[in-house]
């Protein structure tokens, strides 16, 4: 299978609380006319993107109950289920940059971010 502008997310498997970003593109001039270098917008503390793909959220264990201790269930796989995210595909989110991960993928650059860091949603509900 070719990688394509299409489908090059879809291999991607993002774990727990976190969200992918691909960043919005920064306004090249300033509200007072200066250009600034691409560098200069990079370092600020608070950035911006779109999510493209949300993890499962938190993991919390299922609950047996009382009638079955965990040494008696053998060697079978723990069941896990997930508190999910806010955050959901196609959302504006507004990020703390330094809990950021920048990863270069397919030629496109991307952010994994977790939750704790994004500080606002934006969310266009026709989209």
């Amino acid at each position: 299978m070719r990688i394509s502008e299409k489908n090059k997310l879809e291999k991607i498997i993002i774990v727990g609380d976190r969200v992918l970003i691909k960043p919005k593109s920064a306004r090249e001039q300033t509200k007072s006319g200066l250009y600034l270098p691409p560098g200069v917008q990079e370092k600020e503390k608070v950035q911006e993107g779109y999510v493209m793909k949300v993890g499962p959220g938190y993991p919390i264990p299922v609950d047996y109950g009382f009638e079955e201790e965990s040494w008696e269930r053998g060697d079978e796989e723990e069941d896990v289920r997930y508190i999910p995210l806010q955050a959901k595909e196609g959302d504006l989110a507004i990020y703390l940059q330094r809990d950021a991960i920048e990863i270069n993928y397919v030629g496109e650059r991307y952010f994994i971010v977790p939750q704790s860091a994004v500080l606002m949603l934006v969310r266009e509900e026709d989209l």
